[in-house]
């Protein structure tokens, strides 16, 4: 597949070929979801536990009378309804994780990429350069390109800090290293945009 490189200023730069074992996989919405889930299952912080009735450090004394005091019958004061009581069928501890093949993994990568090239959404630019590394500067020189909505930069080993000080502004962009192209990022977001050393970087990745 054979893709037109551009500049931040919209213009031409040549072309690259891209790989069509990793951008012209036929897309599957069932693998795209597993890869998704597993994501997000594995991003969930882990569940806090409530203290219950047995837990709670009050005295067990029964507190009153258990007749002729002219109020309900209790126990003790770790009863759920009075404050500083346990808590009734509180919530346990839980830590959220899940597995998912590798193989399946790199498959829901590879089909989210295709997803992109092949339906008009992915760009790739020859570098992220700034003269002055400006918001102004940079939001002037996005707009001819055309992004969309939300934009998702992904760079090469090292992100260019001056594109990285420009687009801390803006919220429709975000930006990161090829080594952390993933899934669920790809997706949510409108527009794929690589650079050149983030095609080699996540080619590399496949083959290697």
């Amino acid at each position: 597949m054979k893709v037109k490189v551009q500049s931040l200023d919209a213009g031409k730069s040549g072309d690259i070929e891209l790989n069509d074992e990793i951008f012209g996989v036929e897309p599957r919405p069932d693998i795209l979801h597993r890869v998704v889930t597993w994501q997000l299952t594995n991003r969930r912080a882990p569940a806090r536990a409530a203290r219950e009735r047995s837990e709670v450090n009050r005295t067990g004394k029964k507190w009153g009378r258990q007749k002729g005091g002219g109020t309900a019958r209790h126990g003790d004061r770790r009863a759920p309804i009075f404050v500083g009581g346990g808590k009734a069928h509180g919530p346990r501890a839980r830590i959220f994780v899940s597995n998912l093949n590798k193989k399946v993994r790199a498959l829901g990568l590879k089909m989210a990429l295709s997803s992109k090239a092949q339906s008009g959404q992915l760009i790739v630019v020859d570098n992220l350069d700034l003269a002055e590394g400006k918001t102004k500067e940079l939001k002037s020189k996005l707009g001819s390109l055309g992004l969309g909505k939300s934009a998702l930069v992904i760079d090469g080993d090292a992100l260019n800090v001056g594109f990285a000080r420009a687009s801390s502004n803006l919220g429709e962009l975000d930006l990161m290293p090829a080594v952390g192209a993933n899934v669920y990022d790809i997706m949510r977001h409108e527009t794929l945009v690589l650079t050149r050393a983030a095609v080699e970087k996540l080619e590399a990745r496949f083959n290697g």
